[in-house]
């Protein structure tokens, strides 16, 4: 009875809690779970969650963090030239899939109004280093922040701020490529 009570106070009162999330994908994101735990319930994330597993970076993304992760839709993954998906699934591949992945998380928690000041301080873009030692520029087009990745390839930022216990979650329509 207590317990109900307090989750109907906090979501009466609008707060952030381990009780009331964010929609991604179908499935509501709880800020007291992690990056993993969230994941692996959305339905648009399927692909990455798989990618995940087979880099073994799963234990990384449930460790303490901060993390902001920049989360590429399985429609992102499906425009990427056919066969490529399959061909960094494969065990042979794991060291590019890894790169590939690491390069769309950045080891701060970077909510987005932060970034849109980072990047109209920094004149319209902010470069940042990600953990897998790739450069992403963050801009503003049009209010909503944009990351180019490496070979110029653009993503747009569609669900922002998708907060997690060990950091945040930017949901992106592109995935983001290094120079290899």
């Amino acid at each position: 009875m207590l317990k109900s009570s307090l989750i109907a106070l906090a979501l009466a009162l609008g707060a952030s809690s381990a009780f009331a999330g964010m929609m991604v994908g179908g499935a509501e994101m709880f800020p007291a779970r992690n990056i993993i735990e969230n994941a692996v319930n959305s339905k648009d994330h399927t692909t990455l969650v798989a990618a995940v597993k087979a880099a073994g970076l799963v234990d990384t993304l449930q460790g303490d963090g901060p993390f902001t992760v920049f989360a590429p839709t399985n429609d992102a993954f499906g425009a990427l030239p056919a066969g490529t998906v399959d061909g960094l699934l494969k065990p042979e591949a794991k060291a590019a899939l890894t790169k590939v992945l690491t390069c769309h998380v950045v080891g701060a928690k970077a909510m987005s109004d932060a970034v849109m000041k980072m990047v109209k301080d920094d004149g319209g873009a902010h470069k940042v280093k990600t953990v897998g030692g790739c450069e992403i520029t963050l801009m503003l087009d049009g209010g909503k922040v944009t990351v180019t990745d490496e070979t110029g390839g653009i993503a747009n930022v569609t669900i922002a701020d998708v907060e997690q216990s060990n950091g945040v979650i930017h949901v992106i329509d592109k995935v983001l490529l290094p120079k290899m």
